[in-house]
């Protein structure tokens, strides 16, 4: 097995790690910071430099040991926190992020940014200490830097013995592949001094001058914690030299070699003794990864539920064969039980795996902190940020595909929305705003809350600037109505255009890609007190729990979650309206009635409503009756893009396989209202140029 297999993990852990350093940054308190969470920024620092120096990433090494050297005078209490330290503690996480980035897509990092890195973090502890942080020279375009000269830092109060002498490396349970590539990794911290044991326990003992953090934090990225025991030896030789992680200060360090040009370095000539430590050889991750996650991490315990499911059902399956060799008139009840034991057992592993899918929405709301705290800084805004049902759970790929929308939501809370400190205060409000990120399940649905206590949206001006824009509006509007104009293409009520927002550029394209997920938007809002954004989605894009209706001979899908109720219409609830429109009265309520067969042109359908059956269902929170032929049943089924295998159809959302192999269509309400209000509209016009058109004489 070659160490290149553990880059991907590598990665993956050092971006956690960075997120948790991010977020106890953002949650210190200046006046009395936590030594706890000090603790959990500086173990994080020291276990990315851990990494790194296994690797050959000597950059993001060397940044580390620098940052956490200054973290360690901080959590000593030699240097007293203050916010300008905390935005510069939260730039160097930004740049440990980047250097991440170019390794990850096999290219050495930017050797400016780093020298600066380092000559900021060098003033400061030159500032606040009295005396400079290790020197670090910046590297040329070919060569990493030195290594700095100021001693490590201790990672933790260490047993007696340990990092001073001799250490005793315990693997439990761990294969022979990877036992041969720990040991590997062993010798360059070291020499090996014995080993012993088998695949259930084996000891190493190892001579070296490191500390059992600095091992444990390396070896963790080849094997679980709990497969490791590291205790300090009762009496070990003095260890020799060491290069460990990183080389001699007078030597320059060749550019990282690709995986697979690998090549261990020439070892110095021979002690009497024990031989030194080679360093480890410089990599460079695999190119072409554009540093997207692609892997899940599953809970055991979720992977066990599937497999037991996949048991059961071929259980289940083996038994409907069976029958099914022997089937007569006696045993059809036995088969129609058997089916639907399987259909169960379907429907549980269906659900099992879904659930694998389904991510926090805490993966999401951890982006936000660091924005909202650098966005209220450059807006000279005090902002409180709170987040809500944090662990609410959402497919994986919609929560990837709704940061974007988000992002934009939060930025126009913070610019638009949340007044500065004195205009708040004026209006007898905290000086501080706060802005909420909620998300809650509703049905099949999950809804996401953006929330400010901000001036709320003004009625008023956004009339005026839809008139001014050449957009159709009236004094008559509902606030649902007005509120909706600011997702209209070009639309900002903003009277300077910043680099935060203004332009009139996204807010369309929030809900457009809002839309494009099968949810929509709403916005309620209160003058002076604040604006909600509202954003449904379906919880997966996989499976969808559906209606089926037919409409002449063709069968189509209504989301469940979008269907109200159904009933059949009277003649004498049926009202015309201008043109060929109907409504429909339902308990005092009249809705739009939207025939089916007229939108999609379908042949033998039923015309008549008193004859058809009303479903009333809701898109973008608004109510119409679908008038169709036949309720069909209930059923779960899986979406299939249309517009990848053919293209965007108005009114529908997807595709789905019925169980007889025919295609069925899944209604989008929302674009089908929409394509029912542009159809009806046509035919007005088409109305009243035939009544304007002279009679023939």
């Amino acid at each position: 097995m070659d160490i290149t297999d553990f880059y991907d993990t590598f990665f993956e852990e050092a971006a956690e790690l960075l997120e948790d350093m991010e977020r106890h940054l953002l949650e210190l308190d200046i006046d009395a910071p936590d030594p706890e969470q000090l603790n959990a920024i500086f173990r994080a620092a020291h276990s990315i430099k851990g990494g790194a120096g296994t690797f050959g990433f000597d950059v993001l090494q060397r940044t580390t040991h620098i940052f956490e050297n200054i973290l360690d005078h901080l959590r000593r209490g030699e240097l007293k926190l203050r916010r300008d330290i905390v935005d510069t503690f939260l730039e160097t996480k930004d740049m440990l992020q980047d250097q991440l980035a170019a390794y990850r897509n096999g290219s050495e990092p930017d050797p400016e940014a780093f020298a600066r890195i380092c000559q900021t973090l060098q003033q400061m502890a030159l500032e606040e200490l009295g005396k400079p942080g290790p020197e670090v020279a910046a590297p040329a375009p070919v060569a990493a830097p030195a290594p700095p000269a100021e001693p490590e830092p201790e990672a933790a109060q260490a047993p007696a013995g340990e990092g001073t002498g001799g250490l005793r490396v315990t693997l439990l349970g761990v294969a022979e592949k990877d036992r041969e590539l720990l040991i590997e990794e062993l010798k360059h911290f070291g020499s090996i001094l014995g080993q012993n044991g088998d695949v259930r326990r084996y000891e190493v003992e190892l001579a070296t001058g490191e500390s059992a953090d600095d091992i444990e934090a390396v070896l963790c990225f080849v094997v679980e914690p709990e497969q490791l025991e590291i205790q300090a030896l009762a009496a070990a030789p003095e260890a020799p030299p060491q290069a460990a992680v990183g080389v001699p200060k007078s030597e320059a360090v060749a550019p990282s070699p690709p995986v697979g040009e690998k090549k261990a370095q020439a070892a110095p000539a021979p002690a009497p003794a024990v031989s030194p430590a080679q360093p480890a050889p410089a990599a460079r991750a695999p190119a072409g990864n554009n540093g997207e996650s692609t892997s899940l991490r599953v809970p055991v315990a979720k992977v066990d539920q599937i497999i037991n499911l996949v048991g059961e059902l071929v259980i289940t399956q083996s038994m409907l064969d069976q029958m099914l060799g022997r089937l007569d008139g006696a045993m059809h009840s036995e088969l129609v039980n058997g089916i639907a034991l399987l259909q169960r057992n379907a429907r549980d592993l269906q659900e099992a795996v879904m659930s694998i899918r389904m991510v926090p929405m805490d993966f999401v709301f951890s982006r936000f902190p660091r924005q909202v705290h650098d966005l209220a800084a450059k807006l000279g805004k005090e902002v409180e940020l709170v987040t809500v049902g944090k662990s609410t759970e959402l497919d994986k790929s919609l929560v990837e595909r709704i940061v974007d929308p988000l992002n934009h939501l939060v930025r126009n809370s913070l610019d638009h929305g949340i007044e500065p400190p004195d205009v708040r205060e004026a209006a007898g409000k905290p000086r501080s705003g706060r802005l909420t990120l909620s998300a809650q399940h509703q049905g099949g649905n999950i809804l996401i809350d953006v929330i400010d206590d901000g001036a709320g949206l003004n009625r008023d001006k956004l009339l005026a600037k839809a008139r001014s824009n050449g957009l159709a509006v009236s004094d008559g509007m509902s606030d649902d109505e007005v509120w909706q104009l600011i997702f209209a293409p070009g639309f900002s009520t903003a009277e300077v255009v910043s680099d935060v927002s203004g332009r009139g550029v996204g807010m369309d394209v929030v809900k457009r890609n809002i839309q494009s997920l099968g949810g929509h938007v709403q916005i309620l809002s209160r003058q002076g007190q604040g604006t909600t954004t509202r954003i449904v989605l379906p919880l997966t894009l996989a499976i969808l729990d559906g209606m089926s209706i037919r409409a002449g001979e063709e069968i189509f899908i209504l989301p469940l979650n979008a269907v109200i109720e159904s009933l059949q219409p009277r003649s004498e609830d049926i009202y015309a309206m201008a043109g060929t429109d109907q409504l429909l009265k339902v308990r005092d309520e009249y809705l739009s009635l939207l025939p089916l067969h007229q939108v999609f042109g379908i042949p033998g359908a039923r015309t008549r409503p008193s004859e058809c059956i009303a479903v009333i269902v809701q898109g973008e929170g608004s109510r119409c009756a679908l008038l169709v032929d036949e309720l069909v049943g209930q059923q779960q089924v899986v979406v299939k893009n249309l517009e990848t295998n053919y293209r965007k159809v108005p009114g529908v959302s997807a595709a789905t396989i019925l169980g007889d192999g025919s295609v069925s269509l899944i209604l989008d309400i929302a674009d089908l209202q929409r394509l029912n209000r542009r159809q009806s509209a046509a035919r007005q016009e088409r109305a009243a140029v035939t009544e304007q058109e002279p009679m023939p004489s």
